[in-house]
Formats: structure tokens, C-alpha cells, sequence
């Protein structure tokens, strides 16, 4: 078969893909713009494409069987523009580098390494075990509150567990194991969680019933010290609420990873939104890195590279999402 890795972000799975493979197949690295005549015909022969955005821009891939995305999120993919016969197939693995970003963010509002290490450097002795000045908080006093309980909430809820947090969620369903949750709640009912946590952290995906559901009054609801994350989609947050909550103080600090704005080129000089966020103190911004590790690259490797073995099979792949 014919596999083509489309882009950048695709091309970071290539080294060491063919050995996976039981059989051999022909691999092939495209850019993301496909402007030769060269690479839309090697688009439009592809047996597998591997990606993360399609829509009818692209020449249609008449054989293709598989249109593997190597991420969890598929927003970027117009699925009535592929071929009904494909499959499409997302795939996971991020679930343990987001957590410990996730604890990470958390620990170091309580936790304060980098001004005590500043700080002595001056001879400012300010956390000195003994002083009153410099005592810290504990983030095992604290309760998180989840939105969403897939791979990536299950793994926080365990981590978050594990320093003795509080663990509320909001889900679609009830989960089968509870054993990581004090408090349930159904997803449209999100917002009663919100009075009850310090901590709120979205996992949630982009899709049509999640767009903008983390709205002004979500922010209204929340402590006037919560802490907000998002490492699921900046769509799923309205960006001008959460702006309008950081700037007047509605909520004590934001951990936003995924955001409304993203570079159209590797060397693009891109705010994050269209609203300055970054003259804001009480948000920490970070470019959608939380998911992304050596760990997370191998596991999806593998994952995709096992999803091609299953179809040279004539067996369904793993993963597959339902259209």
C-alpha cells in the first residue's frame, strides 16, 4: 500500500515507521500544501493517508482505506469530503505527558522553586523553614473539578488523586470505575461543579455540542481564587469571556494550552488570539505543548503503524470513528 504522511506534524512519526510495518509498504512525505502536480497525484493515489487536516481543497484519494489522523482531536478533518469506504481512526498516547503538565502547572502555584532560587541568589532567605513570610500552600488541600473523562481526564483525576486532591467530574455518562471521583456530575450540569473546586480544568474536544460551553457564566460560577487549564480545545472556551474573566479578576490564574490562533508556517510570528492575552499577568500561555513527549510520539507510532497492520489484515482498525 501506498502511505502517505501529510505535513509537518505527520512527518514527526516517519523515522523508524517502516519497521513496524509486517509487510512492506511504500512510504511517502508530503508538505502540507501540496503545490506539484507531483505531490497531488501522490496524495490522490494514497492507500493510507496519515493527517491532520482534509477538506476539499485536497485532491480526493479514490483509494483510499484509511485516513489515520495522529492525534486525538479530528476538527480539522471535513469527514463528508472523504471516501465513504475509508476509515478514519484517531489515536491517543497523550494522556500521561498532559497529566504531568497538568500536575506540573498545578505544583507550582504552591511550590515556588523558581522565586525561592531567585531570591537566595540575593540572599533573600524568604521560605526559610521557621519563618512566618514563607509559608506555602499544600495542593493536596485543594479539589479539582474535570471537564470530560476520557484518556486524558482519567489520567489527571489518578495523578491528582495521588497528591491527595479532591477530584470532581463532569461528564457525558457515568463512568464504569469511580474509584478516582468524590463528586459526579452530568456534562449539562457542568456548571454546578464549578462553585465547589479550585481548581477547573477542560478536556473536553471541539465538536458542535462543546463550542464556547466555558462561557461567561461558567466564569461567573467558578471562586474568585479557582484556577482554569485548558488542554483540550480553545474553541471549547469562549475567548472573549475568559479574557474579560483574567482581566477583571472574576479568577485568580489561567494555564491555557490550546488556543483560537495558530502560526500558518514553522518560522510564523503568531499571537495565540486575537485579544492580548499576553498582557496579562495572571494567565501562564504555553504553545499546545502538553501533550507533546517522546512518549507520546512512540505510542502513537505504534498505534498507527498496528492500524496499517490490521488492514493489510482485512481486519478493522483500532480507534475507528464512527461518521
Amino acid at each position: 500500500m501506498k502511505v502517505v504522511f501529510h505535513g509537518a506534524n505527520a512527518s514527526t512519526f516517519y523515522p523508524g515507521f517502516a519497521e513496524l510495518l509486517e509487510e512492506p509498504h511504500e512510504l511517502v512525505l508530503l508538505p502540507d500544501h501540496l503545490d506539484s502536480n507531483a505531490d497531488r497525484q501522490d496524495y490522490a493515489s494514497a492507500d493510507v493517508i496519515i493527517g491532520i487536516k482534509f477538506d476539499e481543497t485536497f485532491p480526493t484519494p479514490r483509494n483510499l482505506k484509511l485516513y489515520q489522523v495522529p492525534g486525538a482531536g479530528y476538527d480539522g478533518i471535513h469527514v463528508p469530503e472523504l471516501p465513504v469506504v475509508a476509515y478514519l481512526c484517531n489515536c491517543f498516547g497523550h494522556e500521561i505527558a498532559i497529566a504531568e503538565y497538568a500536575m506540573c502547572a498545578l505544583l507550582s502555584r504552591h511550590v515556588p522553586l523558581a522565586d525561592a532560587d531567585a531570591r537566595l541568589r540575593k540572599g533573600d532567605w524568604k521560605y526559610w523553614a521557621g519563618g512566618p513570610s514563607g509559608m506555602r500552600t499544600e495542593l493536596g488541600s485543594t479539589t479539582i473539578g474535570i471537564l470530560g473523562y476520557g484518556h486524558i481526564g482519567k489520567a489527571i483525576a489518578q495523578r491528582a488523586k495521588a497528591f491527595g486532591m479532591g477530584v470532581q467530574v463532569a461528564n457525558r455518562s457515568m463512568p464504569e470505575d469511580q474509584s478516582q471521583i468524590d463528586a459526579f456530575y452530568e456534562i449539562d450540569n457542568f456548571k454546578e461543579m464549578l462553585a465547589n473546586v479550585d481548581v477547573v480544568v477542560n478536556t473536553l474536544p471541539l465538536a458542535e455540542n462543546t463550542t464556547g460551553i466555558i462561557d461567561g457564566q461558567a466564569f461567573a460560577n467558578m471562586k474568585q481564587n479557582a484556577v482554569f487549564m485548558n488542554v483540550g480545545r480553545g474553541g471549547v472556551v469562549d475567548e472573549e469571556a475568559l479574557f474579560k474573566a483574567l482581566k477583571d479578576g472574576l479568577i485568580e490564574h489561567a494555564f491555557i494550552d490550546t488556543w483560537y490562533q495558530y502560526p500558518t508556517a514553522p518560522d510564523a510570528e503568531t499571537f495565540p488570539s486575537r485579544l492580548p492575552f499576553q498582557e496579562l499577568s495572571n494567565v501562564t500561555m504555553t504553545p499546545h505543548m502538553s501533550g507533546w513527549t517522546h512518549g507520546t510520539i512512540d505510542r502513537r507510532t505504534q498505534t498507527m503503524a498496528e492500524n496499517i497492520n490490521l488492514i493489510g489484515q482485512g481486519k478493522e482498525p483500532i480507534n475507528r470513528i464512527k461518521r
